[in-house]
């Protein structure tokens, strides 16, 4: 009789042991992925989250899309609700280098691969691609316009993004290891503005006044240099060369019009195709097949191509 109990109490133990590795045996990944930006309301982050979301929907996806308002801690959160949704993947350009880091480590424990797009971190081996734009080759060709409108002579400003992004800090190198070559140009000013154009709009009505016989402005991004163009042309002063950064359509039309000289295209559309298509790649394989950081060489944009630019596209002819 004894040994009877045993062999029902073995059975019993069998079958909660195996109810219970039933209830903790990983879930079937879903067909979500989820499209992760700092706005969806800016041109230029609305057209990546734009670009990811027709592109995965070809390919056959469910797909959700976010704003973290550049806000790391809301990030963070929204990292969690695509892990709660048990998301297949998540397409991010993220709220900062260092503070990126942790919230994208959290999802890949959570066996959910992160793409990067237009934003790195300063992290390796966490994302499964870091795709960005070639912002110092991007600056350097910025850069070389502005010197050839500038005649290699004359006062100048520089309006920055934010200090704690990566690509602000890139940018800004890769502008200078070209202006610092002319000693003809002098910098009087070198500001951030934050990559708003309302902040730019006052640091250069601030900077006019200090600094009259500044001729020119190369800033970070084209919002800034959409707000400097707005404070310059208030001041009655449409002599002053500026250039910007990103490919928006705004400063395309003001390329047009002649009151912008230059920008420099970052390709945001693509690259967040890209990004899917390397997301859709790693689901079905395994692998990307690529290394981890991956650079998208940028365009310079100037009146003779500004007309082929569409919502950070470039159209081939």
């Amino acid at each position: 009789m004894k040994i009877w109990k045993i062999v029902a109490a073995i059975a019993i133990a069998a079958g909660v042991l195996g109810g219970l590795a039933w209830l903790n045996a990983p879930k079937e990944r879903s067909n979500l992925i989820v499209i992760i930006t700092p706005s969806l309301d800016n041109p230029f982050f609305g057209q990546e989250a734009l670009g990811a979301e027709a592109r995965a929907k070809e390919l056959g996806y469910e797909t959700l899309k976010f704003s973290h308002g550049d806000d790391a801690y809301k990030q963070s959160e929204l990292i969690d609700t695509a892990i709660a949704r048990n998301a297949a993947a998540i397409i991010l350009d993220n709220a900062g280098s260092d503070a990126s880091a942790a919230a994208v480590q959290k999802a890949r424990t959570a066996g959910v691969p992160v793409f990067l797009i237009d934003r790195e971190i300063n992290v390796k081996g966490v994302a499964t691609s870091q795709i960005v734009s070639n912002n110092y080759q991007g600056a350097a060709l910025g850069a070389a316009a502005f010197v050839e409108a500038m005649n290699e002579t004359g006062a100048f400003v520089e309006l920055v993004g934010k200090e704690s992004d990566t690509n602000a800090v890139i940018r800004s190198r890769g502008y200078h290891d070209v202006l610092d070559q002319y000693p003809g140009l002098t910098m009087v000013s070198r500001q951030s503005a934050n990559w708003s154009q309302s902040e730019a709009f006052a640091k250069m009505q601030s900077i006019l006044q200090a600094h009259p016989e500044v001729k020119g402005v190369i800033a970070g991004n084209d919002t800034m240099a959409m707000g400097a163009l707005a404070a310059l042309e208030s001041a009655g002063r449409h002599d002053v060369v500026i250039v910007g950064f990103d490919g928006s359509n705004e400063v395309r039309d003001a390329i047009l019009a002649g009151r912008i000289r230059a920008t420099v295209l970052q390709p945001a559309f693509r690259q967040a195709q890209f990004a899917v298509e390397q997301a859709d790649r790693f689901l079905k394989r395994g692998s990307t097949g690529l290394r981890e950081k991956q650079l998208m060489d940028c365009v310079l944009i100037e009146a003779s191509n500004a007309r082929a630019l569409n919502n950070f596209n470039l159209a081939r002819s």
